[in-house]
């Protein structure tokens, strides 16, 4: 093969893996270093693109596990924020399409900012329903962390029943919450099912949209930067300024009694 090495990259850089292989045999006898780096790096790329494929389709394939019928409607919860000590408690709810898979579904832990905000979009746009309830700081005050999240998850699944009343299971991520006969707990759900993954990901989107808007009105804590969590930052901001309205005093103490002593 008469090319040059720039030219043998561009081809690798775009080759599927059909195209790869006979890249691989037509430069068998190529020595350049440059060509069997080039090789290498594509080599690298196809195994990576092929392990993320098989990771997505393992999502699909654990979740269909729980239905019954292949034509079953399952939604999937994820809680974020339970953790903060501002801002709501956050719960997602996402019904997937069986037809259409979403690239790059995992827990919206695992995904960087900007990624996580072009897959929510994505999820947005083809999902049969999705939705976000909220549960504010003074309600869990008031009710405490664990009626907060039953709450919570009740108020998103009414949200998808209200527009989809079919639904036939009901995947919520972690420990039993028994709000649903048709729920069905998965420890670590958002990296194992892809309608929790999705549920996950519009979640944390969403709720952190939140926190950057509520950061124009109390600027002092730096709700864009933490998303209200206890960063040390955010703890000196509170011994400073004391609380705003949309802290959970109930998670401060401990910041503010250090402060009195």
């Amino acid at each position: 093969m008469n090319m040059t090495i720039p030219q043998i990259k561009a081809m690798l850089d775009k080759a599927d893996e059909q195209e790869y292989q006979a890249l691989e045999r037509a430069l068998s006898a190529d020595t350049r270093k440059g060509v069997k780096s080039a090789l290498a790096k594509a080599r690298k790329r196809l195994d990576g693109e092929r392990k993320e494929r098989e990771r997505l389709e393992s999502l699909y394939v654990f979740e269909e596990s729980f239905a019954e019928e292949s034509e079953d409607l399952i939604v999937g919860l994820d809680e974020v924020g339970r953790g903060s000590v501002a801002g709501p408690l956050a719960v997602g709810a996402v019904v997937l399409s069986h037809s259409e898979h979403i690239r790059g579904l995992n827990d919206s832990k695992q995904i960087n900012p900007e990624k996580r905000l072009e897959i929510a979009q994505v999820v947005k746009e083809q999902a049969l329903a999705w939705t976000v309830a909220y549960i504010s700081p003074n309600d869990i005050d008031r009710d405490g962390m664990t009626m907060s999240l039953r709450r919570a998850f009740t108020l998103a699944l009414a949200d998808i029943d209200s527009v989809l009343p079919n639904v036939s299971v009901v995947l919520i991520d972690g420990n039993p919450i028994h709000i649903d006969p048709r729920e069905r707990n998965v420890v670590k759900g958002d990296a194992r099912c892809a309608s929790i993954a999705a549920a996950s990901i519009v979640a944390k989107t969403e709720r952190d949209r939140l926190m950057i808007e509520l950061s124009e009105r109390y600027p002092v804590y730096e709700f864009d930067v933490n998303k209200g969590y206890a960063s040390p930052q955010h703890i000196e901001a509170i011994r400073t300024h004391g609380l705003s309205p949309i802290h959970r005093s109930s998670f401060c103490r401990s910041f503010m009694q250090e402060t009195l002593f």
